[in-house]
């Protein structure tokens, strides 16, 4: 952020008079911070109370709009409230003066229950989180970050591996989604899979690491797969087993993909996670996107 000022407020503040061009946005939500969104989107007096009560703090601390993560609305009526709370946010705060984003998963088991035209229209961005395909939760691992799906033998064997971004993607182009307010979502960290060796192998713990704190020779050392536009490194040394994270080779595929599709672009979660230098994926993207 901004060395010397106290409170991320304040260092934003600073930070958007030194470099005016700059938009911020304040983000609602997150994967431990959602269980209240069903509730608060279902009753008419909550949504209507939050529209005004965001719009003020926007206001006051000059943020440029705000982005809802609710992880995530899985049920018809989830789907249903979830439009209403945009329609309620979009009323007080305009397109013509503030932007409205909201992170939403690849998977069917959330979007099939989306208005998806509806909810173009009131999103400036949808901000698609191109990760967490696999973890502590699947029965076997995989990589967690995919552009692709696997091959058809791994994918019939193995169901829980056929999640990728490209199918998130291509569901919701398929059901009206604006292509050019689709910003896939990189990760800037590692899951790992204790005691496995491959994608489909069973694990003994799970867990997830910084990118910037990976050690050097598991960055430089990582197998990408072409074939998914995935990278991976397996310690055979220590306990972490199969360690699954993008690379600025996956990202550059990645920046390609969404170029040649006319995405809106890529974001990164997060980017104080990210390395310096020729090993940064901010700047592969950002390279990827604006090469010729």
């Amino acid at each position: 952020m901004v060395d010397g000022e106290k409170g991320c407020l304040a260092a934003i503040a600073k930070l958007k008079s030194e470099h005016p061009h700059i938009k911020t946005l304040v983000s609602i939500g997150g994967g431990s911070s959602s269980k209240e969104f069903p509730a608060l989107a279902a009753s008419e007096e909550a949504r209507q109370t939050f529209a005004c009560q965001i719009s003020e703090f926007c206001e006051t601390h000059q943020f440029d709009g705000v982005d809802i993560d609710w992880e995530h609305p899985q049920t018809p009526e989830a789907g249903h409230d979830y439009l209403l709370f945009l329609q309620a946010i979009r009323e007080t705060m305009p397109a013509s003066q503030y932007l409205l984003t909201s992170a939403l998963p690849t998977g069917e088991y959330c979007l099939k229950h989306l208005n998806l035209p509806e909810v173009a229209g009131l999103l400036d961005f949808l901000n698609l989180m191109g990760y967490d395909f696999t973890g502590g939760w699947t029965d076997v691992c995989g990589h967690h970050a995919q552009l692709l799906p696997p091959n058809e033998d791994l994918n019939e064997v193995y169901p829980t591996l056929r999640k990728s971004c490209q199918r998130g993607i291509e569901y919701l182009i398929a059901n009206g989604f604006p292509r050019h307010k689709i910003v896939l979502g990189i990760p800037v960290y590692a899951r790992y899979f204790g005691q496995a060796h491959a994608p489909g192998h069973p694990f003994e713990g799970a867990g997830e690491i910084d990118y910037c704190d990976l050690p050097d020779e598991w960055v430089a050392d990582a197998e990408v797969d072409q074939d998914v536009a995935a990278a991976s490194f397996v310690d055979t040394e220590g306990d972490k087993g199969f360690v699954s994270f993008d690379v600025p080779g996956t990202v550059a595929i990645k920046a390609g993909y969404a170029k040649a599709l006319g995405l809106g672009g890529l974001f990164y979660w997060t980017g104080a996670g990210d390395r310096r230098d020729h090993e940064s994926l901010v700047t592969a993207g950002w390279m990827g996107l604006n090469s010729d």
